[in-house]
């Protein structure tokens, strides 16, 4: 069994202490035993799980992975901590707020011979699997993609960077990008910001992504992709399916521990994710330039 701590428990953290202590039957989740958790604020048990200090986190031996699912802020402190103690992690996204720092802790992961893992549950969304079954074999001419949502919390870092699913969503669908514009309107009284990255395929195609927040807008992803022969301008439903979406990210996390994915699965998703890192960083330099 591997004896785990989830760091932080807000939302996510508490769905990783659910998941990990009903995991699903016969897969790679049930090799977790789940040892305590680790918050900033002095709590009682929470769902029957004592809370410990991350000094005691860091030096337990019955300790081998966390579950770092604190503000985006505090990922880079927490995920070299628990490297450097010997432990395995896994963060909710983004790992860091900056490639450099990414591609350091992915380097020193290796260094230690441990698992870094980077959560995107988005890649495992019902209308996500469906889009990427429907576009397959289409040649794309133009693509946007905008999301809309609240008000951004503070602590979860630049747009590009809180916002990186939506990044993910596009490099995995049309492949590496290059960022060509980026801009940021911020009206921080109304605690408005939109952000707009303009994109480039590797087939010199043109990608738009949109991150627009605000008080009373409504989470909602609006795509509108022209292929050589049709265009997709609604997300489709996909089939729902029983293992919830942070349960499957527990069971890949689990399957890398084991040793069951394949060294060029694990180096196709290493450089998706430092991929998707630099391009948030070029978007904002570029933004931050417009600005000034």
């Amino acid at each position: 069994m591997l004896g785990s701590v989830v760091v932080g428990i807000g939302i996510a953290g508490c769905v990783r202490m659910r998941d990990l202590l009903a995991p699903f039957p016969s897969s790679a989740a049930e090799k977790f035993s789940i040892k305590g958790f680790v918050s900033r604020r002095s709590l009682e048990d929470q769902q029957g799980v004592k809370q410990i200090s991350v000094t005691e986190a860091l030096s337990r031996d019955d300790i081998h992975a966390a579950f770092i699912c604190t503000e985006n802020t505090n990922h880079e402190e927490h995920i070299r901590q628990f490297l450097e103690a010997g432990k395995h992690v896994c963060v909710e996204y983004p790992m860091t707020l900056s490639y450099t720092s990414a591609v350091d802790l992915w380097n020193l992961a290796q260094q230690k011979g441990l698992v870094l893992h980077e959560e995107h549950i988005e890649l495992f969304t019902p209308d996500f699997k469906q889009l990427k079954k429907d576009i397959a074999g289409k040649t794309l001419e133009e693509a946007t993609l905008h999301f809309t949502g609240g008000s951004l919390k503070p602590n979860f870092g630049f747009p590009s960077f809180s916002g990186i699913a939506r990044l993910t969503w596009l490099v995995d669908l049309f492949g590496e990008l290059t960022v060509t514009a980026a801009s940021l309107v911020e009206e921080k009284d109304n605690k408005y910001m939109k952000m707009t990255a303009h994109l480039l395929t590797k087939q010199q195609k043109p990608l738009t992504w949109i991150e627009e927040r605000g008080p009373g807008l409504g989470r909602a992803k609006h795509i509108h992709f022209r292929f050589q022969d049709a265009s997709i301008t609604e997300l489709p439903a996909g089939q729902r399916e029983p293992v919830g979406l942070f349960m499957q990210d527990l069971v890949l996390f689990g399957r890398k521990l084991q040793g069951e994915v394949s060294a060029a699965e694990l180096q196709e998703e290493r450089s998706r994710i430092l991929h998707c890192l630099q391009l948030a960083d070029r978007i904002q330099q570029l933004s931050e330039n417009t600005q000034a």
